[in-house]
């Protein structure tokens, strides 16, 4: 750890430099560097420190460096991926802190960017901690290590500058006694960039608390020209110009090492084969990117089989376990990690071989982001896209995700507007026609914006007055279709693949790479062995999804008139089902689409789909054979559902009881609690069924045509246990997740 020796505000003397060093400015309105030369030496030292002795500092490097430290401007850096743009915040804070200036804050986005980050700084010997979720257990030892001056890097991310004790305690301290602010992965702050983070906004007001003369860096790899712009706005305003003090460095974003290609396969089975015959093929390890969580347990699960050392990494995955693959990684005790961009922004592997993609992502630039991760300190990366006709629908399941339309907005507004006290979002949610991960989203902008204000209980209206901008969320949208529709024409390219995504960022210096399969003609075979492929498509075509029954009643359910609270009964509960498959797995996800998805006609259950259905059953390990069954009728398909009721019956000789009643609905409901409510009014027993239910030696087999939030399925299960099922066992064609 580095030790500072403090420098009062009047200490005008001589470092340890040997020449006089600082001198107060007017126009900062703090000390400022005049001996630059004495500076770029000491510069140099530290790089060496932090990036080995053969580390010299880029020219970009050395003018941010100098304009934060000598000049305290404000710096916004845009540089590709391995450039060593935390280099220049490490060395600057090096510098400042040398000479008795504040620890520096550095908002970043992901708790592994964080963890790189730490071991980077403290091989420069610079102490940093961090602050987030994962060790609120230290928040007090890290604060008071903060006071006493051993700290030079605090490490937050952006949710965190919202938590109200953070916020209240912690935030204005920081603000007061900073040496410099860094924003890490700038591009985060801009709803035009491809990874649009709503907390990244409150940093407008962070900012403009600072003390006058606080240096500001904000840094990214991945900004086209209206993303900087957007950025430079809210983070270093007046970036565009230089009269204002703050300084753009934008540098040539080609990366050398990477050999770009697309292997085009007519289905999923070929391209997991392709994928297993070729992967011994791709030098070192490296990261096989999926689109869905689905999808990236299904290709390491299939990886494993062919004997690779492989592991999934999904958002959904323990954060013990996703620390413990990163490491298997860095190590090459894996081959791959299979991961959808949960493994993204900051993970950093110089020797990372290869990056395949397995489903085109949305974005080019969100792809570029992707593919940065690999060749960073190895002279050749291979880069593989393997597109599929699956991936539109895909990209539109997560459109239909964006930010909610006026109407359910106000409501949120309304529901607030005029509590006694703070509503928590879990109380909330009864109240708006809104998911839990939208509402939050929704909370998270208006809370930005000024209309709600997070406090300690939840979350309270300020009265102040909100504007839904219309137009600026349709331009967004627009931007996102033509993200896609660029996607779309890279696969297709007969020009530089390289060149194709520069220009996509606005590089003003993308030229053909020369390295792509397109430059050179050099092209991955897309030929797969037949019986393989086959092979193939049996693995994938084993049926079988275990459906994970509901142990908890969603709060706020009493507002709403419905009497049911915290744990569900045992003797109410559905026991663990089962479904034919994902609506995105590999294997089934197509065939089911074209059963179940909006556009499919309704008929019967299809011939090979219920002699699947009957393997699940056949391989089903349950404690006691179902003896009867009962269906959930279906608005959108009563023939697929009464079919396969029907034959179930009579292939496994099961009681037929007919189905449950099931109301109109109204409207689809958007969350939990709204859900529940609708279906405790709308769903109820025939008396038929009811009376035979009581007569049962064994369990009824619930048959639905698919589950979503598994609510509906919860429901019919607590009303046909209580009329006397001894157990029900949930069974489903598809299952959303």
């Amino acid at each position: 750890m580095m030790r500072i020796r403090s420098v009062s505000s009047g200490d005008r003397g001589h470092t340890s430099f040997g020449t006089p060093a600082w001198w107060l400015s007017v126009a900062c309105g703090r000390r400022c560097w005049v001996d630059t030369s004495s500076l770029r030496t000491r510069a140099d030292t530290l790089l060496r420190a932090l990036a080995g002795e053969d580390a010299v500092l880029r020219d970009d490097q050395w003018r941010a460096i100098e304009a934060l430290v000598a000049h305290r401007r404000r710096a916004l850096v845009v540089q590709r991926t391995g450039w060593g743009k935390s280099a220049v915040y490490f060395v600057a804070t090096a510098l400042l802190r040398e000479h008795g200036e504040g620890p520096t804050v550095i908002v970043s986005p992901l708790l592994a960017l964080m963890r790189n980050q730490i071991d980077a700084a403290r091989r420069a010997g610079i102490a940093a901690v961090t602050m987030n979720s994962a060790n609120q257990q230290d928040w007090d030892e890290v604060q008071a290590s903060i006071a006493d001056g051993t700290v030079d890097v605090l490490l937050v991310s952006p949710e965190r500058l919202n938590n109200p004790d953070f916020r209240d305690a912690v935030l204005p301290k920081l603000a007061a006694t900073a040496g410099l602010l860094v924003v890490d992965e700038a591009h985060c702050i801009s709803d035009w960039g491809h990874d649009f983070r709503p907390d990244y906004r409150r940093l407008r007001t962070l900012i403009a608390d600072l003390p006058d003369g606080v240096p500001v860096l904000a840094t990214t790899a991945t900004a086209n020209d209206r993303v900087v712009a957007d950025v430079a706005d809210q983070v270093v305003p007046g970036a565009a110009s230089s009269d204002s003090g703050a300084l753009v460095l934008r540098g040539p974003l080609d990366r050398e090492s990477l050999r770009l290609a697309v292997v085009t396969l007519p289905t999923p089975q070929a391209r997991l084969t392709w994928l297993a015959e070729r992967l011994d093929e791709l030098p070192g390890s490296g990261i096989i990117y999926t689109l869905t969580v689905a999808a990236a347990h299904d290709i390491a699960s299939f990886l494993r089989d062919r004997g690779f050392a492989v592991a999934a990494y999904t958002g959904k995955t323990d954060p013990t376990e996703r620390l413990q693959a990163e490491q298997e990684l860095l190590n090459n005790d894996v081959k791959a990690l299979v991961a959808t961009s949960a493994l993204g922004m900051g993970f950093d592997k110089p020797d990372l071989g290869f990056v395949v993609h397995v489903g085109a992502p949305s974005s080019p630039i969100a792809y570029y982001q992707q593919i940065g991760r690999a060749g960073r300190g190895v002279r050749r990366a291979e880069v593989i896209l393997l597109p599929g006709q699956e991936d539109e629908a895909i990209w539109e399941y997560f459109a239909s995700l964006s930010f909610p339309r006026e109407d359910r907005v106000t409501q949120v507004l309304r529901a607030l507007d005029g509590q006694e006290k703070p509503l928590s979002t879990a109380a909330l949610e009864p109240m708006v026609e809104l998911s839990r991960s939208r509402l939050e989203l929704v909370l998270k902008v208006l809370d930005v914006d000024g209309a709600v204000r997070r406090v300690k209980g939840g979350w309270e209206a300020t009265g102040q007055g909100w504007h839904y901008d219309a137009e600026r969320y349709e331009r967004v949208a627009r931007a996102r279709r033509a993200e896609q529709a660029a996607i779309r024409e890279y696969v297709q390219l007969a020009g530089c693949r390289m060149e194709f995504l520069l220009r996509q960022l606005d590089d003003p210096h993308a030229t053909p790479c020369e390295r792509c399969d397109n430059c050179t003609g050099e092209r991955w075979s897309a030929q797969v062995d037949a019986s393989a492929v086959e092979a193939t498509g049996e693995r994938l075509a084993q049926p079988g999804v275990e459906i994970t029954p509901r142990r908890q009643w969603p709060t706020g359910l009493g507002s709403l008139g419905v009497s049911l609270s915290g744990r569900i009964k045992a003797d109410e509960r559905a026991e663990p089902g089962h479904a034919l498959g994902r609506l995105t797995d590999i294997g089934w996800g197509s065939r089911l689409r074209d059963v179940l998805g909006a556009g499919a006609a309704d008929g019967p259950v299809p011939a090979a789909m219920f002699d699947a259905c009957i393997r699940v059953l056949a391989e089903w390990d349950w404690a006691a054979r179902p003896v009867a069954v009962v269906g959930v009728p279906s608005s959108t398909r009563p023939t697929l559902v009464t079919s396969l009721v029907e034959r179930l019956s009579t292939v496994g000789r099961l009681r037929d009881l007919g189905f449950l009643e099931l109301g109109d609905v109204a409207a689809r409901r958007a969350n939990s609690a709204l859900r529940v409510a609708d279906l405790s009014e709308r769903m109820a027993l025939p008396a038929a069924m009811a009376d035979a239910l009581g007569s049962l030696d064994g369990p009824v087999l619930l048959v639905d045509d698919y589950t979503d939030t598994g609510w509906t399925l919860t429901l019919a299960a607590r009303l046909l246990r209580s009329a006397g099922a001894p157990a029900v066992l949930p069974f489903t064609l598809a299952t959303t997740n």
